[in-house]
């Protein structure tokens, strides 16, 4: 069975829901002001991704169909409406699994660690890696630098990272 989503998609949903999920950790640390409370992040954390991940899902949906909309009012398509196909809830079902998947790995040192600040750290830590693999593989995939692209998606995640431990995440 041939993917539905091509490697730039896939990698760019997980890298989302990465990105996502650092932003929540962070901000969940500000409003639980030092509590160490793991299970409400992981709660939090992974409910932030299924909800997103649902979200572009649907958004996934509904550009398969406005493209095919647009290839009909082109004259490059049937003239019948657009249908919902089974390749369509594929890919919507791929997008959902890729974000709210991609949470685990930053929420595993909130199961691991006792303190909240270690496992703060630890998760950081892990989507950083996780980032320069994101951009590690879509350079491979490119044909282009790996080191530069794996270490700049990193850089991007630092960068976030620095702004959330600045706004007291």
């Amino acid at each position: 069975m041939k993917p539905v989503l091509d490697p730039i998609d896939r990698v760019s949903e997980v890298i989302f829901g990465v990105l996502m999920a650092m932003t929540f950790i962070g901000a969940l640390n500000v409003a639980s002001a030092g509590r160490e409370e793991a299970r409400t992040v992981m709660i939090a954390a992974l409910g932030c991704n299924i909800a997103w991940g649902l979200t572009d899902a649907i958004m996934y949906v509904v550009a398969m169909l406005t493209e095919r909309s647009r290839a009909r009012m082109l004259g490059e398509a049937p003239a019948e409406a657009p249908r919902l196909q089974v390749d369509d809830l594929r890919g919507a079902l791929a997008v959902f699994l890729l974000v709210t998947v991609s949470t685990f790995p930053l929420v595993v040192p909130f199961l691991v660690f006792g303190e909240l600040a270690t496992a703060l750290s630890a998760s950081r830590l892990v989507a950083l890696a996780m980032l320069f693999v994101g951009g590690w593989l879509l350079a491979r995939y490119a044909g282009g630098n790996r080191w530069l692209a794996g270490f700049g998606m990193a850089a991007v995640g630092a960068l976030l990272v620095g702004a959330l431990i600045a706004l007291g995440g």
